[in-house]
């Protein structure tokens, strides 16, 4: 599926993100993290339906180059001032910028769960864009720097690889 309620995992625990400050270039991150490559669009007001458990995310504001919602600007996880009326859902629709109707009702629709971050996570950090930066590696629930030594273009490529370029 490429449209649903968002939910995050942290902590050993699903939950929702709410929509306070939501907009496309926060879709537009959820939509790169699931690998979906369509228009993004972000919906407002439990789009497809309340979910239940934790709010585990309020006020992010992403950039739109990020490459997952972990890297944008949001409260602290668990902080947040919200009912599950404001759970934000994305569009990542392959086919057009408009969200399609769908023939289920909203309450039906499966959540776009965002997965943890697995072992190994590589990503760019303080760069000019995001195709440069300070390699990073998420290792035992933390991100690390990669110390220089041997590192070499070979290194350099399967970085670059992990994160999807060329």
């Amino acid at each position: 599926s490429f449209e649903g309620r968002v939910e995050v995992y942290h902590d050993g625990k699903w939950g929702t993100i709410c929509d306070d400050q939501w907009d496309d270039r926060d879709a537009e991150v959820v939509c790169r993290q699931l690998g979906l490559s369509g228009t993004p669009k972000a919906l407002s007001w439990a789009h497809y339906g309340q979910g239940s458990g934790p709010i585990l995310l309020d006020e992010v504001q992403c950039s739109g180059n990020e490459l997952s919602l972990d890297q944008c600007k949001k409260s602290d996880w668990g902080q947040q001032n919200c009912d599950h009326i404001e759970d934000a859902g994305v569009s990542c629709d392959p086919f057009t910028a408009m969200v399609q109707p769908v023939s289920f009702s909203p309450a039906e629709c499966c959540p776009l769960l965002l997965p943890p971050l697995a072992e190994g996570t590589v990503r760019l950090a303080g760069g000019r864009s995001p195709g440069e930066g300070r390699v990073e590696v998420y290792y035992n629930g933390d991100w690390g720097t990669v110390c220089d030594d041997g590192w070499t273009d070979l290194g350099a490529q399967v970085v670059c690889r992990q994160l999807g370029f060329r």
